[in-house]
């Protein structure tokens, strides 16, 4: 039975992971902190979400008082919609409703909302939450769900990943404020990367969690074993998979108090004699790119603080971007997107030109070395 789950795991494109109720809470806890009202009157969608699983629904329900919210809306989808095919059996919430209905709980997504104390308890939480199915199946994309993010204020979840691109330019469109989860690649992404550069979207507060990893549980059904690093029972006795992802981050247009932390920094001469970094301590001068007007800095702490032109830096810098003291300019492209690549190679200069044409190339006598994507930031003068 776990080689069948884990074929099947391999097979799926798996993009059904729910986020720890620890990570939210501390995520969020970064915006109240930086607007205690940031919520207040405001209705928040959580579009993708699983409500009878997700953790989502349950922070943003037990904070609903706190938070001074006026709607909370979360939205799953149709279990058959999914990527992975497996057996589903509804739980119990859904299944001892009266609403319940066998042939739409395979086809239909479910909505979830929140106004009020709708039990009488004199308290606003999980259990005064309504539902009923979607007409269908919960996808984003669909008129119906888009029509929920249109009365929304704020959108909040953790996006398949698969359909990352996909779903910020669906929030875009409709000029939302948001939270998401993805890949630190997707900074890289020409449909991501022009957004960035505009400082319409930028980074969480929450930028490294675990050495930039985050900690993600799975349903059981679908869990790669090679990649569960923990398995946990919840207060029903249900397990609960934990798996680790690399490389995960919030992006978001929220502001937080983070962002505008300046990074602390040495000079050119400062890092050239004191650096910890071996490719950096000992040398005359920073390496100068050959195919764009910038200087190679491979550490985000040797950037140096004295420096006015371009320079390009890992893409981690954004962990720590302050927009006051750096302006985005660019990026190492293949497409050259920025307008700010200087040459193109050919074959008669090296027989992997196609390689130096997608990145920054360093030329060291008559080698020519591609490196990794790189932002291409400058100082902005005080």
């Amino acid at each position: 039975m776990a080689s069948e789950k884990l074929s099947e795991a391999k097979k799926a494109k798996n993009d059904e992971f729910f986020t720890q109720y620890f990570d939210i809470e501390k995520e969020i806890s970064a915006y109240i902190d930086c607007n205690p009202d940031v919520f207040r009157g405001k209705t928040v969608l959580l579009p993708c979400d699983d409500p009878e699983w997700s953790n989502f629904t349950k922070y943003f329900a037990q904070n609903f008082e706190r938070f001074g919210l006026k709607k909370l809306i979360s939205t799953s989808y149709a279990t058959k919609s999914k990527n992975y095919k497996i057996f589903y059996q509804p739980t119990l919430f859904e299944s001892t409703n009266p609403q319940f209905d066998q042939q739409k709980s395979d086809i239909k997504g479910k909505i979830f909302t929140l106004t009020g104390d709708r039990t009488g308890d004199r308290e606003i939480n999980v259990d005064d939450l309504e539902w009923h199915y979607l007409a269908g199946d919960g996808d984003f994309r669909s008129k119906e769900v888009t029509k929920l993010r249109d009365q929304a204020d704020i959108i909040i979840t953790n996006p398949p990943f698969s359909l990352f691109r996909e779903f910020l330019a669906w929030i875009m469109e409709g000029k939302k404020q948001f939270l998401i989860i993805g890949n630190m690649n997707a900074i890289t992404y020409k449909e991501v990367f022009p957004l960035i550069k505009e400082k319409l979207v930028w980074l969480g507060n929450n930028y490294k969690v675990n050495a930039g990893a985050m900690f993600f549980e799975i349903p059981e059904a679908i869990a790669n074993l090679e990649q569960v690093r923990e398995i946990k029972a919840d207060e029903k006795g249900n397990k609960i998979f934990i798996t680790r992802v690399q490389g995960i981050r919030w992006f978001t247009n929220l502001d937080h108090n983070r962002r505008h932390d300046a990074i602390p920094l040495m000079t050119m001469a400062e890092n050239l004699k004191f650096s910890k970094h071996k490719e950096i301590r000992g040398k005359d001068s920073y390496y100068k790119y050959d195919n764009y007007d910038a200087i190679e800095v491979p550490y985000v702490d040797a950037i140096p603080s004295d420096f006015d032109g371009v320079m390009g830096v890992p893409v981690s810098f954004l962990d720590k971007h302050n927009p006051e003291q750096f302006e985005i300019v660019g990026i190492t492209d293949r497409d050259n997107n920025s307008g700010m690549k200087t040459k193109e190679y050919t074959a008669k200069e090296a027989p992997n030109y196609g390689d130096l044409n997608r990145r920054g190339v360093i030329k060291i006598g008559n080698d020519y070395i591609p490196i990794y994507a790189r932002l291409l930031v400058r100082r902005i003068a005080r």
